[in-house]
């Protein structure tokens, strides 16, 4: 992989071209000082100061007989370790909040290249929809996920000279509330070519795709050819896509082949495989039974807050691998 390859899918480059087949989403460029904002994991989690005295946690219960244990009093000597002050940056919220106004109100926050997808458990929704800067600077501030963008993007260019981009860009996307998750798809190009579909939320099954599998391969097939094809300059790539409940297709996404980029309901050797296969149509797989889901493949919240009561998924794992376990050595071959 070239660091070229890794930076043609950065959002900012990938959107002006693809504007009319894409969500509508506005671009800020982030000022070095956010940048910076986001990596320090030296001093306390501090949300940006408002000036628009937004809360991102609006539903917080403040106690301020609590706050006030917190409070140093004057003339105590102890005024060197008063808790350091918020950062703000009012030009970059201002930008946001209008941005926001023209989009609808909500929106989904996205850098160059990642969504904070795995901070979406600490928002108030559960979701990535931000209606506010300091809802947008939560999830950022919260990711790890953007640690990637930040600092790892070109760690697997054979020809890496960069440790990171010369600027970041904030992406604000338009919020859809009625967007379903199992309409969206990754397509994998080789040498220009479509040789794969997946479906992209591969934590859940979705019986409805299975009668609507064939039409889905017809139009994504014919929006890759209609599209894509000639337009993006990478012959290696992937894209994500979302089909509409009219069939319209809107491109979501491009990333680069292999590396960091995640191959879902396929492996990368099983796409190398079919590009060398001659004859090869495209293969699209989906999540065809409830057995097949693939749960480790995203998680919206830490491991610790997945549910492990009884009745849940992982209760049931764990009494099936006792059961396993029981069965094994109880066998005679267990006691050889």
């Amino acid at each position: 992989m070239k660091q070229e390859e890794v930076n043609l899918c950065q959002i900012q480059e990938w959107y002006p071209k693809f504007k009319s087949v894409s969500i509508k989403t506005l671009i800020h460029e982030l000022p070095e000082s956010f940048v910076e904002y986001l990596l320090d994991d030296h001093g306390p989690f501090l949300l940006p100061a408002s000036v628009m005295n937004e809360d991102a946690l609006p539903n917080r219960i403040h106690n301020p007989e609590e706050e006030e244990d917190y409070q140093v009093s004057e003339g105590s000597g102890d005024e060197a370790e008063q808790p350091p002050s918020p950062p703000s940056f009012p030009e970059l919220e201002l930008k946001i909040k209008e941005s926001m106004e023209s989009l609808g109100g909500a929106v989904f926050p996205k850098l160059n290249w990642s969504a904070p997808k795995d901070s979406a458990w600490i928002s108030t929704t559960g979701t990535l929809r931000c209606t506010s800067f300091s809802e947008i600077a939560l999830l950022l501030r919260s990711s790890d996920s953007l640690i990637h963008d930040l600092c790892h993007a070109y760690d697997s260019c054979s020809d890496k000279s960069l440790s990171r981009p010369p600027n970041f860009y904030l992406a604000l996307r338009k919020w859809y509330p009625s967007l379903r998750p199992e309409m969206e798809f990754r397509c994998f190009v080789r040498d220009r070519l479509l040789v794969g579909i997946s479906q992209r939320e591969v934590t859940g099954f979705y019986p409805a795709l299975l009668e609507k599998k064939s039409a889905l391969e017809v139009v994504i097939r014919e929006f890759f050819m209609d599209k894509v094809s000639q337009t993006f300059e990478l012959e290696n790539y992937t894209f994500d896509v979302y089909v509409t409940m009219d069939d319209q297709v809107k491109l979501v996404d491009f990333n680069p082949w292999g590396a960091f980029t995640l191959p879902l309901l396929f492996t990368w050797e099983e796409l190398e495989q079919n590009c060398a296969e001659e004859g090869h149509g495209v293969e699209f797989r989906i999540v065809e039974s409830q057995s097949a889901v693939r749960p480790g493949l995203k998680t919206a919240v830490p491991y610790d807050y997945l549910a492990t009561g009884p009745g849940s998924g992982w209760d049931q794992f764990l009494r099936n691998a006792d059961q396993e376990l029981e069965r094994q050595t109880r066998s005679p071959e267990a006691g050889g």
